[in-house]
């Protein structure tokens, strides 16, 4: 879902999937209910150009989502590259088509999910390989990424969704430490 969120700029597919979430007591629960109701209250419209104004804009968006940007100031840096060897690695390249850098968080997001739950070409990576990609190239720039987002000036859908990356970032240190 966090990959789904950030990769694009919404459909009507997407708020329709993401106006059905529910919620609890639980701080993830209270942040996907808070974006399910936004997703009810958004039209299509309004949730584009909040994209566009978050993560595209002229000259660019209120937040920049790439790792490389978040850790050293500058696109296309050293982060990117250790990223992109990681990902010949694991045997992943950037989709036919696509030509933004890889290190953009909707990506890093998607990657992650692959590698936790596989695809229909391949399994689950194992534990260890999913602990050191979370932690070499989303622990280190997320929780500010996220904490960015949640408080940007225009994010009115995307701001829970700023919460639930954070909160999805201490499910997953906390889980990787537990495991080791």
């Amino acid at each position: 879902m966090l990959g789904r969120c950030l990769a694009r700029r919404p459909d009507s597919a997407l708020l329709t999937a993401l106006a059905q979430l529910k919620g609890d007591e639980t701080p993830l629960g209270q942040a996907l209910a808070q974006l399910a109701e936004r997703a009810r209250n958004t039209s299509l419209e309004r949730a584009q150009d909040e994209y566009d104004v978050l993560f595209i804009g002229l000259p660019r968006g209120e937040i920049v989502p790439y790792a490389s940007y978040y850790r050293t100031g500058f696109l296309y840096e050293r982060p990117l590259a250790k990223l992109r060897a990681d990902m010949l690695k694991l045997g992943f390249a950037r989709a036919d088509g696509v030509y933004e850098p890889e290190d953009h968080m909707g990506a890093l997001c998607e990657l992650m999910a692959l590698l936790i739950r596989g695809d229909e070409t391949r399994g689950p990576a194992e534990l260890a390989t999913q602990e050191r990609f979370f932690g070499q190239h989303i622990a280190p720039w997320a929780e500010r990424f996220f904490a960015d987002l949640e408080q940007a000036p225009s994010a009115k859908l995307y701001q829970p969704l700023g919460m639930i990356g954070r909160i999805f970032v201490t499910i997953e240190r906390q889980a990787f430490a537990l495991a080791a």
